[in-house]
């Protein structure tokens, strides 16, 4: 009796050790459980707070941006063509800052509900097993949050759509950019260009308005001259007419004495002075004309102070010879070339080097003008 006694104790110890390597087995058990379910709970907080709780207001719209799609021309445009580049664009996709879903103490409560509960504080059976969703459960919990990541989801791959379209446009935009930019690189440099032209020519005008200023001031001196000139000719013609009054008295009475010396003295003849009057000059140019009267057929002559030497003497005390001249114009090109036509010495300005002279016709080859080159040949 005492050995079976000795046996059930043995027995019963033995079964004692080994409950209690099980009680220690599922403790440890226990404790990997209980930390996995908190971590787990934990991550689902974490996540919950990355999914937004609501839906974006889709009446939102956008501010249009009109991009001007008429054609570049050379012309200006008043009204130019307008699209919308954000035609079509759904703008509740930019809303942020949405509500997330915030699991607070009761909630984390909730995600540790894994039957429903009746008011009992029973599981509700269904069809005889304790029913996991429902309300109070984590199911519910983890249902909305499951709906709402597929309607994120579903903004997310709407908003990849709209990404994908804008970047179309934004191709196209780019595309139209790059081609119009060398153009409007060239347009620049021209106008560049240009601008200095402009500046260029600008200072070649205000040089030429102060050359005209100056030609016109010398314009009105010589044309104060000319008047001058024009009334020492009409003076000069007056006087000539008087002298060759003068002078057909001067001959008649020559003539007479002539007869009468002849008639009293037979045998004498009167001999040229030493100092006649010249009949030409040496050749070369000798002046230049700076008034010409081609229907009154006369100029006037400026000669040289050689040239007024050569007609009248180192002294300039000879008599003005009646001789001839020869007119012409550097760079005319007539049947003589540039010779022009001829004078004839009339009348001195007395004091100045100019001399009134007659335009002979029959030599004329173009009418006589103001610088034309007077020359002896």
């Amino acid at each position: 009796m005492n050995k079976a006694l000795h046996g059930l104790v043995y027995v019963f110890l033995a079964l004692a050790a080994a409950a209690l390597w099980f009680e220690l087995q599922l403790n440890a058990k226990r404790s990997v459980l209980t930390d996995r379910n908190r971590q787990q709970e934990d991550y689902f907080v974490k996540i919950a707070r990355m999914i937004e709780k609501s839906e974006p207001d889709r009446t939102v719209t956008a501010e249009p941006i009109n991009m001007d799609v008429s054609p570049v021309e050379a012309r200006l445009v008043d009204s130019p063509d307008m699209e919308n580049v954000l035609e079509g664009y759904n703008s509740y996709l930019e809303t942020a800052n949405l509500e997330t879903y915030n699991w607070n103490d009761g909630d984390r409560s909730q995600l540790r509900m894994v039957y429903q509960l009746d008011g009992e504080g029973k599981p509700v059976m269904d069809l005889g097993q304790p029913k996991m969703d429902g309300p109070g459960t984590a199911a519910e919990l983890l249902d909305k949050l499951l709906e709402s990541s597929k309607a994120q989801l579903a903004r997310l791959n709407s908003t990849r759509a709209e990404l994908v379209t804008l970047r179309g446009k934004l191709s196209g935009v780019v595309a139209e950019i790059n081609r119009i930019k060398p153009t409007a690189r060239q347009d620049k440099v021209t106008i560049v260009e240009k601008d200095a032209k402009i500046t260029k020519l600008e200072g070649e005008k205000a040089d030429l308005e102060n050359q005209v200023t100056k030609i016109r001031s010398q314009i009105d001196e010589l044309n104060q001259e000319i008047a001058s000139l024009k009334d020492e000719v009409t003076t000069a013609k007056d006087e000539t007419e008087a002298v060759k009054e003068d002078l057909a008295k001067a001959e008649q009475r020559n003539k007479t004495l002539e007869k009468l010396v002849r008639e009293s003295i037979p045998t004498k003849s009167a001999a040229p002075a030493a100092d006649a009057i010249i009949t030409s000059l040496p050749a070369g140019d000798k002046g230049a004309v700076v008034e010409a009267d081609n229907e009154n057929m006369f100029a006037i002559v400026k000669f040289s102070d050689e040239a007024m030497k050569e007609l009248k003497g180192e002294n300039l005390d000879r008599p003005l010879p009646f001789i001839e001249v020869s007119v012409k114009r550097p760079g005319f090109n007539g049947r003589a070339g540039e010779f022009v036509g001829r004078l004839r010495l009339r009348q001195e300005v007395k004091g100045k080097p100019y001399v009134v002279c007659d335009i002979l016709g029959a030599w004329e080859q173009d009418k006589i003008q103001r610088n034309d080159v007077i020359f002896a040949d």
